[in-house]
């Protein structure tokens, strides 16, 4: 979006990207293969490659390394689209345009963007994040993780917990320490780790949702990679925590509301139509104001959610301080996502908790977005502490 004013409209390009994506999920994401995907947690990587040719890979990524050039309101509509069918198909978007992409695009050497930003572009290179930790999840800057020079080469021993898609990416973006135990902010670094990297262990974790990225504990055993894998080279080494509350962090956030706003959307729509089908004593659902004030309801959470998650995607593409904005657009489209789908849930009765109906599925991968990319209380604290005292 440029520059100004904000509209409410959407840019003829986004409508355009918009319609374009609405029939790429109607014609290789039908509903009953998303229902396939989810329940035998599986990467759709066909999809995925199909999805690449669009040229959605690239909105993240500078117009010089052959990506479209940056456009945060576009990647959010993206990640909203692929998620009102499968998460299967819209998690690895996000950890090959904005967890690779973006984080390339701010932290890395000239070398690496021109290496790794055009893979990024035509589909071939996936991040998964290797931040969290048994013992560290919101506290960050508590990793444990070791890497340690050894010669031209970075030896790193330690483990990662909920690392989602570790399986199916290309490398593991690692958060390390890489110097002295006490300095905590100041010894930290980036490194990209091959999940095929000897010494790496990958063991999968079974969770409720958000299937397809399945997420998974990692082990690093003496795993050595080159010192050309830190993120940022020299100037990123003991440099990691000035790259990972930048404003790919507030990105972050916004790619999970955009998720959310997703999955809001298709609980609602499958909630409407099937009031409209669903016949008791006599007369179709939604003729009892009792469904139609919960769907009004519905609508109107959604609504909201995405005005403030595109408020937020809006001010990021423009380069504005808006971390109070990405949390509260976080900590709102999420909480939005748990109460639509429970109330789609309500509304299918009995129907909307067998797994013959894409209810359940709605349920299953709401729960899980209040809690990744900062926890709603996380984003509580932000709003508070980062509105500097002023409501």
């Amino acid at each position: 979006m440029s520059g100004g004013s904000m509209n409410f409209g959407e840019p003829d390009h986004v409508r355009q990207l918009r319609e374009s994506l609405e029939r790429f999920v109607e014609k290789e994401m039908p509903r009953s293969a998303a229902a396939q995907w989810d329940r035998d947690n599986y990467f759709p990587r066909d999809v995925f490659d199909k999805l690449a040719r669009l040229g959605v890979m690239g909105l993240t990524v500078p117009e010089e390394y052959g990506g479209a050039g940056r456009d945060i309101f576009a990647t959010m509509v993206v990640i909203e689209e692929l998620s009102r069918r499968s998460l299967a198909v819209s998690v690895p978007y996000i950890m090959a345009a904005c967890y690779a992409g973006m984080n390339l695009v701010e932290c890395a050497t000239e070398v690496q963007k021109q290496e790794l930003l055009p893979r990024v572009v035509d589909g071939s290179l996936i991040f998964a994040y290797g931040w969290t930790e048994p013992d560290a999840g919101a506290d960050l800057a508590g990793v444990k993780t070791r890497a340690e020079r050894v010669g031209n080469n970075v030896r790193i021993n330690g483990a990662k917990r909920f690392c989602s898609g570790a399986a199916i990416a290309d490398y593991i973006y690692a958060l390390v320490r890489s110097g002295n135990a006490n300095a905590r902010y100041k010894n930290l670094s980036l490194v990209l780790i091959p999940p095929t990297a000897r010494g790496v262990t990958i063991t999968p974790i079974e969770s409720l949702g958000m299937k397809g990225a399945a997420t998974t504990d990692v082990s690093f055993d003496d795993v050595e990679v080159p010192f050309d894998n830190v993120i940022g080279g020299e100037a990123g080494w003991n440099n990691g925590w000035s790259m990972i509350v930048g404003s790919g962090l507030d990105v972050e956030k916004l790619e999970v509301a955009a998720i959310g706003v997703g999955i809001a959307r298709a609980a609602l729509d499958d909630a409407w139509a099937y009031a409209a089908e669903r016949k008791q004593f006599g007369k179709t659902i939604d003729h009892y104001q009792s469904i139609q004030h919960k769907l009004a309801d519905m609508k109107t959470q959604l609504h909201a959610a995405r005005l403030v998650l595109y408020h937020a995607a809006w001010l990021a593409n423009e380069h504005v301080r808006c971390g109070v904005e990405t949390s509260m657009a976080k900590l709102f489209a999420t909480e939005v996502a748990k109460s639509v789908a429970l109330e789609c849930q309500t509304i299918f009765g009995a129907y909307g908790y067998v797994k013959d109906f894409d209810a359940e599925r709605y349920v299953r991968d709401a729960l899980l977005l209040p809690i990744i990319g900062g926890s709603s209380a996380v984003q509580r604290n932000n709003v508070f502490k980062w509105s500097g005292g002023r409501p």
